[in-house]
């Protein structure tokens, strides 16, 4: 489809691409990756035609149509949602257009008859042309998108102004996925999206029949949805097949071999140099040493990729907090409308009342707007609920991340200072791996924070939560701007904290780690599950799930039948032994018979309903099986953690033990969490059991 045929991009003395040969074929689902800076935008631009290259070139196909989103800077105005986006079918448009043009001419009655003729061929060939591209569905292909990225149905006809700049991006995705074209170029299309609308792109990207090229730092959107990763690293493209997690495996690999090739390299030209050096004023070593010197200069260099450092960082300590961390009862929340409009007032939240122990690890999830961060700020105490109470518990060190954390920072301090100030003596030591862990490395550290851009200066404030002691964290879309290295850093960090963490994130990958507990914010409420994202998908599944008695086809009524004949034929045996009234032979066999179908609908009612409960109560046992295998997992890794700890000189190596230590904690906590769940699961298992005990009594 498209080929970049020895390509190379200079900027200045920084060579981005040098000498590159690539192609993309049609369906290939590409996704492109590489270090910061390594030129991943640039090459996205160049591929999208605007961007030249220095040298080669980008053969593209005649008729080949190419769609690319930027990460930012897009904004529409002067039109509604559903009018931009029907921008996207503007041939369509046009065909419309005319079609009704001509309708409006076919009325006329002082139209020759010639031109007549001519209007009613050019009218059916514009009508064939219409259906063909599927223009009678374009209405409502434009709503199926544009619900799926998260606009409500009253949203299309809103002006486009009105939007902030991540819901105009989402305008812009829109477009270029209703317009469909050939090549998808994609800079990280999941900036903007929440949970649910990464979810719906990532089915819709899964399916879509042309090629697609995207940069993303979500893992788990990139192993969903793309089939083949291509590496941007030393100005050179390397492909792996298949998803973001072997792409891991098999550069893990490559770059071993590459290091143990490039240390074979290193010894044998040393080996080369010492020869030369020892037997060069030789005459009877001349012809060698010239011929070992011809050598060295024929050998190419192996270049290997700076071996970023592996970082492993743990929370400074804490006091552990009381069991309750915090207590919402009957809050309600509400914002008035904005100055000068005469809209309504926004009620976020009703009658919310939450309970929060030590040691959960809790995920918000809903879409954008539904109250996710206003739920954080009245946690933090930055916003008091209208009523209700909102209670923090005993001895709770809280460290809350918000969205705008970044534009706290003082920018008078430099990159070092900033996570010195507030930090404990003993983490001091920690600063400059912290910093490499999240690309602050040489005289990056001495940078003032007023300098950084956007995504610097939240590199910066995650790195400052780390380094500061707590027992409860906040974090409000910590993830964002951050590569995908250090998002590991932070999630490893995070895996081992040992205290409460309440925090929203739009990376997939991110919630499914963490999250033991999951709130659903929405329409004025929040809705605790217990368990990972998975299953808290699994059970929205369920309930969205057509009642049973929907699909159970309607019977045949043979056992009415069956039961009306033997009625007859036991009423013919033992003859007419009933009074006899004035109204005449069979009237009262109506109300038996009407008696008869009540019945038989009442017990068909009981036996879906049985049905319904019995696959509940199935539902109920697979999910308690789960939470104890998790259990039984964590007591097994505890069990080997105390033999280690009770070993003979275990505490010689202070550093080493306290590792040990602090992951056992972490482990008892989450068992303890895990029992907690285990425990109410069991609680409504055995509150059901007398309801379908007594249900399958036989009747009597």
């Amino acid at each position: 489809m498209i080929q970049l045929s020895d390509l190379t991009k200079s900027f200045g003395d920084r060579t981005l691409l040098e000498h590159v040969t690539w192609q993309i074929g049609d369906g290939d689902r590409v996704g492109l990756c590489g270090p910061n800076g390594a030129g991943k935008t640039t090459l996205l631009k160049m591929l999208a035609g605007l961007d030249e290259s220095d040298e080669g070139a980008i053969v593209r196909p005649s008729g080949l149509t190419i769609g690319y989103l930027p990460q930012d800077g897009l904004a529409y105005s002067g039109r509604t949602v559903f009018e931009e986006a029907s921008s996207a079918f503007q041939p369509l448009l046009d065909i419309k257009a005319e079609m009704h043009d001509i309708e409006h001419r076919l009325g006329d009655a002082d139209v020759p008859e010639a031109e007549h003729e001519a209007m009613l061929s050019r009218y059916a060939e514009l009508q064939d042309r219409f259906r063909l591209a599927d223009g009678y569905n374009m209405d409502l292909r434009i709503a199926t998108v544009l619900r799926g990225l998260g606009f409500e149905t009253d949203d299309a006809e809103r002006p486009c102004e009105t939007f902030s700049g991540g819901w105009q991006m989402r305008i812009a995705l829109a477009k270029l996925l209703l317009g469909r074209p050939n090549l998808l170029l994609l800079d990280e299309p999941t900036n903007h999206l929440d949970l649910e609308a990464r979810n719906w792109l990532e089915e819709y990207l899964s399916e879509y029949p042309y090629a697609v090229i995207l940069v993303s730092h979500d893992r788990y959107f990139l192993d969903t949805v793309v089939t083949r990763i291509t590496d941007l690293n030393l100005r050179k493209l390397t492909d792996y097949v298949g998803n973001y997690s072997k792409y891991v495996e098999q550069r893990d690999a490559m770059l071993d071999r590459l290091r143990q090739a490039k240390r074979e390299q290193d010894e044998e030209v040393a080996r080369v140099k010492m020869f030369i050096d020892r037997f060069r004023y030789q005459a009877t070593k001349a012809a060698q040493v010239q011929s070992r010197i011809k050598l060295l200069e024929k050998v190419v260099p192996i270049e290997v990729p700076p071996e970023r450092k592996r970082i492993h960082f743990t929370f400074p300590r804490c006091a552990k907090s009381g069991r309750t961390v915090f207590e919402v009862k009957h809050a309600r929340k509400a914002y008035p409308p904005p100055a000068g409009s005469s809209g309504q007032v926004v009620t976020v939240f009703k009658d919310l009342s939450l309970h929060i122990e030590r040691g959960d690890r809790i995920a918000l999830v809903g879409p954008n707007g539904a109250g996710k961060s206003t739920l954080m700020r009245m946690l933090s105490g930055e916003e008091a609920p209208d009523s209700g109470t909102r209670t923090l518990g005993h001895q709770v060190v809280m460290e809350y991340f918000a969205q705008d954390e970044a534009v706290r920072l003082d920018p008078a301090l430099t990159v070092y200072e900033t996570l010195a100030s507030g930090s404990p003596n003993d983490m001091i030591p920690a600063i400059r791996n912290i910093l490499g862990g999240f690309l602050f490395s040489g005289d990056d550290v001495y940078k003032k924070a007023g300098v950084l851009s956007g995504g610097e200066r939240t590199r910066l404030a995650v790195a400052r939560m780390l380094l500061r002691p707590s027992n409860t964290l906040l974090l409000d879309e910590p993830t964002n701007h951050l590569d995908l290295d250090s998002k590991d850093v932070l999630l490893d960090a995070l895996e081992d904290y040992g205290g409460t963490l309440i925090f929203v994130s739009h990376d997939r990958y991110f919630v499914e780690k963490l999250a033991t507990k999951i709130i659903e914010i929405g329409h004025g409420e929040a809705v605790v599950y217990p368990g990972t994202y998975a299953e808290f998908l699994w059970s929205k599944a369920q309930k969205e799930r057509p009642s049973p008695n929907s699909q159970l086809p309607t019977p045949k009524n043979t056992k009415g039948t069956k039961e009306a004949k033997s009625t007859k034929e036991v009423q013919g045996r033992t003859g007419d032994q009933g009074p006899r009234t004035d109204k005449g032979p069979g009237t009262d066999q109506a109300p038996r018979s009407k008696d008869q179908g009540l019945a038989r609908e009442d017990r068909k009612r009981q036996e879906a309903e049985r049905k319904k409960q019995q696959r509940a109560a199935e539902t109920l046992q697979k999910r308690i099986s789960e939470l104890e295998t998790r259990i039984a997992d964590r007591e097994a890794k505890v069990r080997e953690l105390e033999m280690a700890m009770s070993a003979p000189g275990f505490y010689d190596d202070r550093d080493a033990s306290k590792q040990l230590v602090d992951q056992h904690q972490a482990l008892m906590w989450e068992v303890g969490d895990l029992i907690g769940q285990w425990e109410a699961l069991q609680e409504h298992a055995s509150q059901g059991a007398p309801v379908e005990a007594a249900r399958d009594r036989p009747e009597s």
